[in-house]
């Protein structure tokens, strides 16, 4: 499989339409999107990191379309007893697109050796090499002590939590995604009794999509409220 093959194969299994029209600017996330508008970074690699929710696959995913990067994720990664390197079981081959790795906090022991011998290779052809994980490489252990030295010499970019006007321009995009008619009262509501993550609202919508799907009726308080019970605060 060739490189293009494996990014159509892994753009296909996105749940999510990851645009750069439709990703959502903020101050929670301008460190990452400075770091990504760079031409170049230091050793060749860059290493995202925050909370789910917060918009790290989204900006991976646009920088891939951007950049032509071969994307996948970090549980698909491994390679044979010859050392070529696999992504979903499939040799990744040898090109001069840059690579994109996505939830690094799901990487194994037995996937260690595999990243060790991809951020070699791509230092050494001068392919930069984007990831992404809930946690800083400084902030997780690693068997190889190699890997664990190149990952903590590598540039780390972090997202927080959004603000309250993100917050809710991304409860409204989320809602919209999904094609959901929801009272602008309901809505108000929900963005005051969630709790301030990305990862609750992304959580909430797709709850309340499902609830309402299965249904057949609109998207109520009271649908809420029973749906989203363990999710909500407890009214003043």
């Amino acid at each position: 499989m060739t490189d293009a093959r494996v990014q159509l194969v892994l753009d296909l299994q996105q749940d999510r339409p990851f645009s750069a029209e439709r990703f959502i600017a903020g101050s929670s996330n301008a460190s990452a999107r400075a770091w990504l508008a760079r031409a170049r970074w230091p050793e060749g690699r860059l290493w995202l990191w925050g909370p789910a929710g917060t918009g790290k696959s989204h900006l991976l995913h646009v920088w891939a379309q951007q950049n032509g990067a071969v994307q996948f994720e970090a549980a698909a990664l491994s390679c044979d007893a010859d050392g070529a390197l696999l992504v979903a079981g499939q040799k990744l081959e040898p090109g001069v697109t840059p690579f994109v790795i996505d939830h690094l906090e799901g990487l194994e022991q037995k996937q260690e050796v595999a990243l060790l011998h991809l951020l070699n290779r791509a230092h050494a052809a001068g392919r930069r090499v984007l990831m992404a994980s809930r946690h800083p490489p400084a902030r997780r252990f690693f068997h190889l002590p190699d890997l664990a030295s190149r990952l903590r010499a590598t540039m780390t970019a972090g997202l927080e939590e959004p603000e309250d006007e993100l917050r809710a321009t991304l409860l409204l995009s989320l809602m919209a995604e999904r094609q959901l008619v929801v009272p602008q009262s309901v809505t108000d509501w929900l963005w005051r009794q969630l709790p301030r993550t990305g990862e609750a609202l992304v959580r909430a919508v797709n709850r309340l999509d499902d609830a309402a799907m299965k249904r057949g009726s609109a998207i109520s308080r009271a649908l809420a409220m029973e749906v989203l019970a363990d999710l909500l605060k407890e009214e003043d």
